[in-house]
This record gives structure tokens, sequence and C-alpha cells, in this order.
């Protein structure tokens, strides 16, 4: 099976491949049409660049620059690896005419070094230290690509969505904090046609690894419990605790979620009837006290009681996402939300959680009413028949622009499917169209 982050097959002739994905990406442009020959990934992110308008020809913006510069990658979390990154990428840059890149999490670069040539070249679309590679920025390109998929990634030539960044090939890996998880950047090497071998991705994401384990023995010692919680997009909760990694049950995962949305503590009675609901009944207080036992045994002095709280700092997925759109960081927040929170459970209190983070989220998302937004929430398995945000994205787009027949195809299917007519939709007074639940949802 072919690896799909990998730019070619072993044995494909790179001339050959640039020449056939040319054509697709000028019939992407012309036409809106994606064939066979640009990969599923590529394909994925052209339409993002799409949506977000990136300019054919126009160089990533520059953010940061001089003193700015210089202190904020100083106090950036991958200063600290940077002399490893040198180590294990410096000197293959150096001598194999690459560059070596290193970006944050919004992809602006931090560090651009290697040979002096390619260097020379790559300052004439900015990539430079300081300028702005996410894929709403620069479109299609190893790092900006690695950071929205949160994976290693190699971009080949004209899979790169900016005809000036063409003449280029590139693999990039993602670097998370090894404690809390979250996404500090990625790491890239740049170059020409023969990055394309399997070996430079691999080579880009054992880096990252490396980096990672660096992190974490360079991390200071905790005080107190140490732990951080996710459970996003999954059905057991996954805790790291003071070293250790524990998958939890359903119940215990439900439980832990609650009590980190209520760092205040909970009664005995509030907790089972956040858990249990109407179904709640007398039996439910020796059931908890039950689970709250066997729980304790699997977290020890982290869980207290009386009221049932946790006793130390515990960082959720659910807090971060929550933070960022708080803070009006939509793009941020939406990127750290990979999925409903426990989306199997039934506990009401849970259930209340997840819809407040959801339609908080989808809110924002359609009041910014940006297409790239738009765009990541109609392609998710939660958004993906929500007529609403579908027909945001449609009226996000400029007329005659190639990247509406997809939106409208959408906005077209879904009207079909919840029997509505295909005219204009009604409005409700306040601005939103009178559509059946699960249209909005």
């Amino acid at each position: 099976m072919v690896n799909p982050w990998l730019a070619m097959a072993s044995g494909t002739d790179p001339a050959e491949r640039t020449r056939a994905v040319r054509r697709a990406h000028e019939a992407f442009l012309t036409e809106g049409a994606l064939g066979p020959a640009v990969r599923p990934v590529v394909a994925d992110s052209w339409r993002r660049s799409a949506d977000a308008r990136v300019a054919q020809e126009r160089a990533a913006p520059i953010e940061l620059a001089d003193d700015a510069l210089d202190a904020y990658r100083a106090d950036h979390p991958l200063a600290r690896v940077m002399p490893l990154f040198r180590e294990l990428l410096g000197s293959i840059a150096h001598d194999g005419a690459h560059l070596l890149a290193v970006c944050d999490d919004l992809g602006r670069m931090l560090w651009v070094e290697g040979h002096t040539g390619m260097r020379h070249r790559a300052e004439r679309m900015n990539f430079v230290a300081g300028a702005r590679w996410d894929e709403r920025h620069a479109g299609t390109n190893a790092p900006g690509t690695a950071l929205t998929l949160d994976h290693p990634v190699q971009i080949f030539a004209t899979e790169h969505f900016n005809r000036s960044v063409q003449p280029w090939t590139c693999a990039a890996a993602p670097i998370h904090d090894p404690h809390s998880g979250r996404l500090l950047g990625a790491v890239d090497l740049t170059g020409g046609d023969h990055l394309a071998a399997p070996h430079s991705l691999a080579l880009v994401q054992a880096t990252a690894r490396a980096a990672e384990a660096q992190l974490a023995a360079l991390a200071p010692p905790a005080r107190g419990p140490r732990a951080s919680l996710t459970a996003l997009g999954r059905d057991e909760a996954l805790l790291i605790t003071e070293g250790r990694r524990l998958r939890l049950g359903r119940r215990h995962s439900e439980i832990m979620v609650l009590l980190a949305g209520h760092p205040e503590g909970l009664s005995g009675d509030r907790l089972a009837l956040e858990l249990y609901g109407p179904r709640a009944d007398r039996r439910s207080p020796v059931t908890l006290r039950a689970e709250m036992s066997r729980l304790r045994r699997l977290v020890g002095p982290l869980l207290g009681s009386r009221p049932y709280r946790l006793c130390g700092p515990v960082r959720t997925d659910v807090g971060v996402a929550a933070e960022e759109l708080a803070a009006g960081e939509v793009a941020t927040a939406l990127r750290a939300y990979p999925g409903p929170l426990l989306p199997m459970s039934e506990a009401p209190g849970v259930c209340r959680m997840r819809r407040d983070l959801e339609d908080g989220l989808r809110r924002a998302v359609l009041s910014r009413a940006d297409p790239e937004l738009l765009r990541r929430w109609a392609h998710t398995p939660w958004g993906e028949d929500d007529l609403e945000v579908a027909e945001a994205l449609l009226a996000a787009h400029p007329p005659y622009s190639p990247a509406r027949a997809a939106p409208a195809a959408r906005v077209r299917r879904l009207r079909e499917v919840y029997g509505l007519e295909s005219g204009t939709r009604e409005d409700d007074g306040h601005g939103y169209a009178t559509l059946p639940q699960r249209c909005r949802v």
C-alpha cells in the first residue's frame, strides 16, 4: 500500500510527475476539477488554499522582523531544541543544498538555515525567518500542511498551490509539547526534487520525535500531580499523570471530565445527577462510591473527596479549546478540536459540556465568514450535514470563483436531502434560515 504522505511511489519519474501535477493544477485553477494525478492530501490542501484565496504569485507575508522576531523566538519553546535540529539536520542542509526551517504553530518561520545559495533563492519568495507559511497565507506547502493536518507530510514541486513555490520540494513534521500535547510548530527540510525520496520524510519525523523527547527531559520538575486529560473526539479519555498514560473506561472518563470542568468540586448528589440524570435513584450513591473507589485506585492522590474534586492542576483539551475560543482565536480553537467531547456519552453533564463547546465553535465559525474556517467545519463528520454552514461557505466565495463549485454542490445535495426548495431560503428575522434542526447541527 502506498504511503499517502509520501510525494511519489518508488520508481516514479519526477519529470513526468511534475508535468502531470502541473496539468492538474491548471485544471483546478480554471475549472475547479481534480483528477487522479493529485494525491488526496494535496487535493484537500488545494481546496483549502482556494477557499483562503491564496494568490498564485504573491510571496508569503512577513509578520515578525528585527527585534520583535529575536524576542519572540528567544522565548519560544523550540529555541531550547534548536541545537538538536542543527546537529541532526544542519549538516545535511548545508552539504546537500537544502534548507532547515523551523516554524511556530501559526506557521511563522522562526529559523531558516542551510546552504547559502539556496537561502538566497528562498528569499525571493519570502521563505525567511518571520514570514507566515501556514496554508491560509502561503497555500499548500509542507510545514503549513503538516500544521493543518498535524501529521508529517511531503509536498513535491507542482503540488505547491502557489506557482512561485513550485520549483521546490519539502518535507515537514509537527512538534508537540511532550506533557500537554499542544502543537508547538514544525521542522522542515526544503530543497530540490530529490527530497521527494522517502528518507526525507522519515528524517524530519525522527527529528521531531527527538525534539519532543529532549523537551520532556528539559522540562522542570513538576510540583504536585502533573496531569493532562484528552477527551475530545474519543470515547475513552486519555489521562497522563506522573509519567503514566492511562486509558480510562467510559464511566471514569465521564467522571474525570466533569471534575475537570468543575474545579471547585462536586458533591456526591450533584455528581450523580450529572452522571445519571433522570435515571438516578436510591442506588446511584452506592454505585457512584464504587466507581470513585475504583477510579482512586487508578489515579491516586489526584482524586479528592468531600466534595469530589481533582487535587491538582489538570490540563484538558476541552479547556484549551474553550480558552482559545473565549480569546477570539477561532482558528486555533478549531485546530484544538478534533471532535465532540466523549461522543458516545449520555451523561447529562457531559452532554451539556459537549453541546456548549460545539455550539460555541460553530457560532464563531459562522460569525467570522472565513472560507477556510467554514470549509474546515464543513469537512468534518459533525459538520458535513450542516446546511447553514454549507450556504455560508458558498456565500464567502466571490461570484464565478472556481472554489464555489464544491460548496454549491454540497448546498444542492443538502437542500434535496432536507426536502427544501433550491431557491432563496426563508429568513427567521435574525439573519438565519428557518431550517430543520438537523440542518444546523
